[in-house]
């Protein structure tokens, strides 16, 4: 019987991609369609990905598939040969990453999930296939051009703090389930309005768009494809680009840079600065921004508390991590509570 998952252990795993010599692609994909048996689907999809030597995480689901892998270059034609081979699939967009190493993911993980987005909807009569209209890159540049155009950030704090399109609206909660609510009710006043909605490779805005249409909005769109798709399309067609900044995304990388504006400040000493990173003390990892100085005062790590931590034995390190609440150090999206708990880097509470 084959195998169907790793069993490498992810440190040698790691090793093995920084010594690759060819260069890899890191693409990322998701399209909403029925899979009437998620479990057989995703063993298919793991069989013929691992024979092509893909790395990356991917989410199975009734509602479809959401995607971001690492596909050597050579082996790039057969990947997209094999993808859109399987009809719902056919003439899927791949999104090509912006500012890329291919050195974004190191292990192929292909889990099956309630959602392929959490979103917290229980009513049956929500439907997917009636979503907001797509828009590119220049049409989503024209609607700017209107005052009454509203634009809608579907993505974490964390992400819309390095990098968000000009005059967008951060939708200020923890999850993309709480969001989806709070956008219907922040927009009641605006129903008659152009509303756009954005996230990173459109998977977010695109359920965003039809939970809008659902609530009995009317002129809903969402951007085709993310920023991701939206960078891709400035560059090639030499538009100005109205998103600013840096692109989070969700693998080694952190982030890929849109335009040269730094718009976040390190958190530790408030300089500008865009550069997450995670916390190098093995018992916090806590997600936050730092810059070059505050790396190298503090090894790293996000205070001098975790800091002192990351210097002893890793034995030491250990006994330390057992029964520790880390629950405090989850990186929370409301700006309110960010400004609360962020502390002077002496101390050990979360940013």
């Amino acid at each position: 019987m084959a195998v169907l998952h790793n069993r490498v252990s992810q440190k040698e795993l790691k090793q093995k991609l920084m010594e690759e010599v060819e260069p890899r692609t890191t693409v990322s994909f998701y399209r909403y369609f029925h899979i009437a048996e998620p479990g057989a689907f995703r063993d298919e999809l793991y069989t013929r990905l691992n024979a092509l030597k893909v790395f990356g995480r991917i989410y199975i689901a009734h509602e479809g598939i959401n995607a971001q892998i690492s596909v050597p270059q050579s082996i790039f034609p057969a990947f997209s040969e094999y993808i859109n081979s399987m009809e719902p699939l056919n003439g899927i967009r791949l999104n090509i990453a912006v500012d890329d190493d291919g050195k974004s993911f190191w292990v192929l993980k292909i889990k099956v999930r309630d959602k392929i987005v959490a979103d917290g909807i229980a009513d049956p009569e929500f439907d997917m296939q009636n979503r907001g209209r797509y828009v590119n890159a220049q049409q989503m540049n024209e609607l700017m051009e209107d005052p009454e155009t509203v634009v809608i950030d579907m993505r974490n704090h964390y992400e819309f703090e390095v990098g968000h399109f000009e005059q967008a609206i951060e939708i200020p909660s923890d999850t993309f389930r709480e969001q989806l609510p709070m956008a219907v009710d922040l927009m009641q006043k605006r129903k008659e309005k152009n509303i756009i909605m954005y996230c990173t490779g459109g998977i977010r805005c695109e359920k965003a768009s039809a939970y809008m249409l659902h609530n009995g909005f009317k002129n809903v769109f969402h951007l085709e494809g993310g920023i991701i798709n939206y960078a891709q399309q400035v560059k090639e067609k030499g538009l100005e680009s109205r998103f600013i900044g840096k692109n989070f995304v969700f693998d080694n990388r952190l982030g890929e840079r849109i335009t040269d504006d730094i718009i976040a400040r390190c958190h530790q000493c408030g300089e500008p600065a865009d550069t997450h990173t995670n916390c190098l003390n093995s018992g916090c990892h806590l997600l936050f921004i730092q810059c070059s100085q505050c790396a190298e005062k503090y090894d790293g790590c996000c205070s001098v508390a975790c800091q002192t931590i990351y210097k002893m034995p890793i034995e030491d390190q250990k006994k330390l991590r057992q029964g520790a609440d880390k629950g405090r150090n989850i990186f929370n999206k409301s700006r309110a509570r960010l400004r609360r708990d962020r502390s002077f880097p002496e101390t050990n509470q979360s940013i």
